[in-house]
């Protein structure tokens, strides 16, 4: 245990203890979902999930987890695992650690891997968002300090912090057949969401006729958006939104392909609905772009797509600076470690239009956390007050789910 000499503020003598990590330890978890979730991009019934562990030297323990897409960061499991290979966690993360800025700062200055043709700088961001969580998770317990705390430790978010003691999520309306959507979209309304996402551009499905179906259902006061999830080409864009119109929606979300993201910027201002990045959207590299040329008036920050913590915070306030808008998005099938981190972002940063995740009871199988994170009526979910993340992982049912398991010792 190591002890260093520090000169308060109000001048006494005070000695701080010096944390080091002392092992990290990764879980392949691969978590059953409770219905079959179906996009224009995928479908799912299960998702493989990166599980991070972070003890310290006075046995703390933190955990993290990324969800790695192929189709949005270029990212497997495999080459999660590869990537924690090779990074020499134990040089990189073996130092010694003041406080929970110090930890920021060391992973700030995390490499990994990288791949060949990663001109956006985002491959690797699951690996790196669970090892973060996991750091900082750690770190916050031993410190006493909330995940939540992180975000008035980032320079850049001064325009943008808050202290919410409750926050409200939306709901998502999957792409389904005409009557499990319609009994879908009438229990949003009984649930009393304020806002709600359906998806649209899988091909078979009537989207205009769809998009009447679920406003019907849920009513005129709730705020409608969808998400095509890169479904069209901007050749079709004006055609394809057209019918969706007369619903009522706020926002169109990713509706063509990265490879002609940069042609959004023609039609920005002239479909009557804001445009919405995505799958566009997972570096700092993507955001300048998107300012730059002028692709999109919103940005979907996703935690694990976006790096972790500190770099979605810092995506936000990029996007306040910018005068765009950005909501909290989550991915499909994470469990209750990446809910608890979205509930401390969504409750210390102001300015969030919509907020999605803590599905966990009505989506996930294994939720790996004690503590049930899913909101209750209305959306509604409050603050987490616990150090780090503020929940317990469920070790057993980690064990249930666990298909590898892999250790660095960093001493």
């Amino acid at each position: 245990m190591l002890y260093d000499p520090v000169v308060a503020a109000d001048g006494f003598l005070a000695t701080f203890y010096r944390m080091r990590i002392v092992e990290l330890a990764a879980y392949q978890a691969r978590i059953p979902l409770k219905k079959t979730i179906r996009h224009a991009s995928h479908t799912r019934s299960e998702n493989d999930t990166l599980i991070v562990r972070c003890r310290l030297d006075d046995g703390t323990e933190g955990w993290g987890e990324g969800l790695p897409r192929p189709y949005v960061t270029g990212e497997t499991i495999d080459t999660a695992f590869e990537q924690l290979r090779g990074a020499d966690l134990p040089r990189q993360l073996g130092g010694t650690i003041g406080c929970l800025a110090d930890a920021m700062a060391m992973i700030d200055r995390l490499e990994l891997p990288s791949a060949d043709g990663d001109a956006r700088g985002c491959f690797g961001n699951a690996a790196r968002c669970a090892l973060e969580l996991a750091v900082l998770d750690a770190v916050g317990r031993r410190e006493g300090l909330p995940l939540s705390h992180v975000t008035r430790l980032v320079p850049e978010t001064a325009g943008i912090r808050r202290a919410a003691d409750r926050v409200r999520y939306g709901a998502v309306v999957t792409s389904m057949g005409r009557i499990k959507q319609a009994a879908h979209a009438l229990a949003v309304r009984c649930y009393g969401f304020a806002d709600a996402k359906v998806k649209v551009g899988v091909p078979e499905i009537d989207d205009g006729r769809s998009l009447a179906r679920v406003r019907r259902y849920v009513g005129r006061h709730v705020d409608l958006r969808v998400d095509a999830n890169e479904a069209w080409k901007c050749a079709e864009l004006a055609a394809q939104v057209a019918p969706l119109l007369p619903a009522g929606i706020t926002s169109v979300e990713q509706p063509v392909p990265h490879a002609e993201v940069d042609g959004l910027a023609a039609f920005r201002g002239r479909l009557g609905v804001d445009l919405m990045l995505d799958e566009s959207l997972c570096s700092r590299r993507d955001a300048e772009a998107a300012i730059e040329r002028g692709t999109c008036d919103l940005f979907n920050i996703r935690l694990s797509k976006c790096g972790g913590f500190v770099r979605s915070l810092r995506l936000a306030a990029i996007a306040h600076r910018a005068g765009l808008g950005y909501q909290l998005g989550c991915q499909v099938g994470e469990t209750g470690i990446l809910s608890a981190a979205g509930r401390h972002f969504a409750c210390s940063v102001e300015g969030i239009r919509y907020l999605e995740g803590s599905y966990d009871r009505h989506l996930v199988r294994e939720p790996l956390t004690v503590e049930d994170l899913t909101f209750r009526r209305g959306g509604w979910a409050a603050a987490l007050e616990g150090p780090g993340l503020g929940v317990t992982v469920d070790r057993d049912a980690l064990r249930r789910v666990a298909r590898r398991e892999e250790r660095w010792r960093m001493q």
